[in-house]
Protein backbone atom coordinates (compact mmCIF):
# COMPACT_ATOMS: atom_id res chain seq x y z
CA UNK A 1 0.00 0.00 0.00
CA UNK A 2 1.45 3.22 -1.25
CA UNK A 3 1.39 5.98 2.11
CA UNK A 4 0.61 9.27 0.43
CA UNK A 5 1.53 12.46 2.70
CA UNK A 6 -0.60 15.51 2.69
CA UNK A 7 1.13 18.88 1.77
CA UNK A 8 0.37 20.18 5.24
CA UNK A 9 2.37 16.97 6.74
CA UNK A 10 5.01 17.51 3.67
CA UNK A 11 6.05 20.67 4.72
CA UNK A 12 6.96 20.29 8.34
CA UNK A 13 8.95 16.79 7.77
CA UNK A 14 10.90 18.22 5.23
CA UNK A 15 11.86 20.65 7.56
CA UNK A 16 13.15 18.34 10.11
CA UNK A 17 15.31 16.34 6.83
CA UNK A 18 16.83 19.60 6.00
CA UNK A 19 17.32 20.62 9.34
CA UNK A 20 18.77 17.14 10.32
CA UNK A 21 21.00 17.15 7.45
CA UNK A 22 22.84 20.86 8.09
CA UNK A 23 23.39 19.91 11.70
CA UNK A 24 24.98 16.98 10.69
CA UNK A 25 27.07 18.57 8.37
CA UNK A 26 28.29 21.23 10.10
CA UNK A 27 30.35 21.03 13.05
CA UNK A 28 28.99 21.72 16.11
CA UNK A 29 25.87 23.23 15.53
CA UNK A 30 24.14 21.91 18.59
CA UNK A 31 25.27 22.46 22.10
CA UNK A 32 27.35 20.17 23.22
CA UNK A 33 26.61 18.63 26.63
CA UNK A 34 29.15 16.64 28.73
CA UNK A 35 27.84 15.01 31.71
CA UNK A 36 25.54 17.80 33.28
CA UNK A 37 27.84 20.59 31.64
CA UNK A 38 26.03 21.76 28.59
CA UNK A 39 28.58 24.07 26.44
CA UNK A 40 27.63 27.08 25.32
CA UNK A 41 27.00 29.03 22.06
CA UNK A 42 30.55 29.94 21.75
CA UNK A 43 31.32 26.24 20.85
CA UNK A 44 29.07 26.26 18.17
CA UNK A 45 30.98 28.66 16.24
CA UNK A 46 33.47 27.77 13.95
CA UNK A 47 36.04 30.16 13.39
CA UNK A 48 36.30 30.18 9.53
CA UNK A 49 33.74 31.83 7.44
CA UNK A 50 31.10 29.61 5.97
CA UNK A 51 33.16 30.18 2.23
CA UNK A 52 36.17 28.39 3.91
CA UNK A 53 34.30 25.88 5.75
CA UNK A 54 32.94 25.12 1.98
CA UNK A 55 36.50 25.40 0.45
CA UNK A 56 38.28 22.90 2.71
CA UNK A 57 34.77 20.04 2.63
CA UNK A 58 35.94 20.27 -1.60
CA UNK A 59 39.52 20.44 -1.43
CA UNK A 60 38.88 16.83 0.86
CA UNK A 61 36.85 15.57 -1.25
CA UNK A 62 38.17 16.80 -4.79
CA UNK A 63 41.68 15.68 -3.15
CA UNK A 64 41.00 12.03 -2.25
CA UNK A 65 39.48 11.32 -5.41
CA UNK A 66 42.66 12.81 -7.38
CA UNK A 67 45.27 10.98 -4.94
CA UNK A 68 42.97 7.68 -5.09
CA UNK A 69 43.83 8.07 -9.09
CA UNK A 70 47.48 8.19 -9.03
CA UNK A 71 47.52 5.82 -5.86
CA UNK A 72 45.23 2.56 -7.06
CA UNK A 73 44.99 0.16 -4.75
CA UNK A 74 49.19 0.50 -3.99
CA UNK A 75 48.38 3.35 -1.46
CA UNK A 76 46.03 5.30 0.46
CA UNK A 77 45.60 8.95 1.19
CA UNK A 78 43.45 11.27 3.49
CA UNK A 79 43.48 14.56 2.35
CA UNK A 80 42.44 17.17 5.88
CA UNK A 81 41.88 20.68 5.23
CA UNK A 82 41.97 23.78 7.76
CA UNK A 83 41.66 27.25 6.67
CA UNK A 84 43.17 26.26 3.43
CA UNK A 85 46.02 24.38 5.13
CA UNK A 86 46.11 20.57 3.90
CA UNK A 87 47.53 17.83 5.78
CA UNK A 88 48.19 14.59 3.46
CA UNK A 89 48.48 11.25 5.57
CA UNK A 90 48.60 7.76 4.56
CA UNK A 91 50.71 5.23 2.74
CA UNK A 92 51.69 5.27 -0.53
CA UNK A 93 54.36 2.99 -2.74
CA UNK A 94 57.25 5.27 -3.17
CA UNK A 95 58.99 8.39 -3.02
CA UNK A 96 57.90 9.74 -6.94
CA UNK A 97 53.73 8.85 -5.68
CA UNK A 98 54.51 10.50 -2.66
CA UNK A 99 55.33 13.98 -4.60
CA UNK A 100 53.00 12.88 -7.60
CA UNK A 101 50.34 13.44 -5.24
CA UNK A 102 51.51 16.76 -3.45
CA UNK A 103 51.84 18.09 -7.11
CA UNK A 104 48.20 17.25 -7.72
CA UNK A 105 46.73 18.80 -4.79
CA UNK A 106 48.51 21.79 -5.29
CA UNK A 107 46.45 22.11 -8.29
CA UNK A 108 43.25 22.31 -5.98
CA UNK A 109 43.34 26.28 -5.91
CA UNK A 110 44.14 28.49 -3.46
CA UNK A 111 45.89 26.69 -0.39
CA UNK A 112 47.84 28.43 1.92
CA UNK A 113 50.32 25.00 2.82
CA UNK A 114 50.22 21.35 2.24
CA UNK A 115 52.14 19.25 5.05
CA UNK A 116 52.81 16.12 3.24
CA UNK A 117 53.37 13.46 5.62
CA UNK A 118 53.04 10.29 3.73
CA UNK A 119 54.58 7.57 4.21
CA UNK A 120 56.40 5.12 2.16
CA UNK A 121 54.92 1.75 3.25
CA UNK A 122 52.08 -0.78 2.80
CA UNK A 123 49.01 0.50 3.08
CA UNK A 124 47.50 0.18 6.73
CA UNK A 125 44.82 -2.52 7.83
CA UNK A 126 41.26 -2.11 8.38
CA UNK A 127 41.81 -2.48 12.64
CA UNK A 128 44.78 -0.03 12.65
CA UNK A 129 42.28 2.48 10.96
CA UNK A 130 39.62 1.61 13.49
CA UNK A 131 41.88 2.49 15.73
CA UNK A 132 43.16 6.15 14.38
CA UNK A 133 39.37 6.99 14.22
CA UNK A 134 39.10 6.04 18.25
CA UNK A 135 41.89 8.04 19.34
CA UNK A 136 40.37 11.13 17.34
CA UNK A 137 37.19 10.49 19.37
CA UNK A 138 38.69 10.26 22.73
CA UNK A 139 40.62 13.34 21.87
CA UNK A 140 37.63 15.25 20.99
CA UNK A 141 35.84 14.07 23.95
CA UNK A 142 38.64 15.45 26.03
CA UNK A 143 38.97 18.68 24.37
CA UNK A 144 35.07 19.09 25.03
CA UNK A 145 35.61 18.43 28.66
CA UNK A 146 38.57 20.54 29.17
CA UNK A 147 37.70 24.01 30.11
CA UNK A 148 38.28 27.37 27.93
CA UNK A 149 38.88 24.75 24.86
CA UNK A 150 36.02 24.85 22.23
CA UNK A 151 35.82 21.82 20.54
CA UNK A 152 34.33 24.09 17.07
CA UNK A 153 37.99 25.89 17.01
CA UNK A 154 39.83 22.30 16.70
CA UNK A 155 40.14 20.28 13.67
CA UNK A 156 41.54 16.70 14.87
CA UNK A 157 43.14 13.60 12.79
CA UNK A 158 44.59 10.71 13.15
CA UNK A 159 46.77 8.64 10.79
CA UNK A 160 49.17 6.00 11.97
CA UNK A 161 48.87 6.66 15.68
CA UNK A 162 49.46 10.50 15.22
CA UNK A 163 47.15 13.00 16.22
CA UNK A 164 47.02 16.42 13.35
CA UNK A 165 45.99 19.32 15.91
CA UNK A 166 44.60 22.46 13.31
CA UNK A 167 42.68 25.69 14.21
CA UNK A 168 42.73 28.95 14.63
CA UNK A 169 43.68 29.25 18.11
CA UNK A 170 45.76 31.96 20.28
CA UNK A 171 48.81 29.88 21.92
CA UNK A 172 47.57 29.47 25.27
CA UNK A 173 44.24 27.23 23.50
CA UNK A 174 47.32 25.07 21.63
CA UNK A 175 49.75 24.50 24.56
CA UNK A 176 46.78 23.07 26.58
CA UNK A 177 44.84 21.11 23.15
CA UNK A 178 48.40 19.39 22.45
CA UNK A 179 48.27 18.77 26.07
CA UNK A 180 45.36 17.68 26.41
CA UNK A 181 45.44 15.01 23.39
CA UNK A 182 48.69 13.56 24.58
CA UNK A 183 46.90 11.90 28.17
CA UNK A 184 44.11 11.40 25.97
CA UNK A 185 44.88 7.92 25.08
CA UNK A 186 47.61 5.26 25.37
CA UNK A 187 48.85 4.12 21.88
CA UNK A 188 49.39 7.79 20.53
CA UNK A 189 52.84 8.23 18.78
CA UNK A 190 52.77 11.81 18.64
CA UNK A 191 50.67 14.89 18.62
CA UNK A 192 51.35 17.13 15.33
CA UNK A 193 50.29 20.82 16.31
CA UNK A 194 49.16 22.80 12.91
CA UNK A 195 47.51 25.62 13.71
CA UNK A 196 46.25 29.46 12.77
CA UNK A 197 47.54 31.54 15.83
CA UNK A 198 45.18 34.45 16.71
CA UNK A 199 45.89 37.16 19.64
CA UNK A 200 44.15 37.07 22.94
CA UNK A 201 42.49 39.97 21.88
CA UNK A 202 41.23 38.68 18.36
CA UNK A 203 39.41 36.02 20.66
CA UNK A 204 37.83 38.64 22.98
CA UNK A 205 36.35 40.40 19.77
CA UNK A 206 34.88 36.71 18.77
CA UNK A 207 33.18 36.15 22.07
CA UNK A 208 31.58 39.84 21.88
CA UNK A 209 30.79 39.30 18.96
CA UNK A 210 29.06 36.19 19.62
CA UNK A 211 27.35 37.55 22.90
CA UNK A 212 24.05 39.50 21.02
CA UNK A 213 23.38 36.10 19.15
CA UNK A 214 23.39 34.62 22.33
CA UNK A 215 21.07 37.25 24.26
CA UNK A 216 19.01 36.81 21.24
CA UNK A 217 18.92 33.13 21.31
CA UNK A 218 17.97 32.64 24.47
CA UNK A 219 15.76 35.52 25.45
CA UNK A 220 11.91 34.25 26.37
CA UNK A 221 9.47 33.91 23.47
CA UNK A 222 7.14 37.10 24.09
Amino acid sequence: MKLVLSAALRRPLLGFALCAVLCTSLQGCLPLVVGATAVGSMAAVDRRTLGVQTDDKTFELKGEGRASKITGDKGRVAVTSYNRMVVLSGEVADEKMKAEVEAQIATLGDLKKIENDLEVAPVSTVSARSSDLLITSKVKASIIDTKDLYISAFKIHTDRGVVYLMGRVTQREAKLAAEVARNAAGNIRKVVKLFEYISEDELLEMKAKQAPEESRTSAPAK
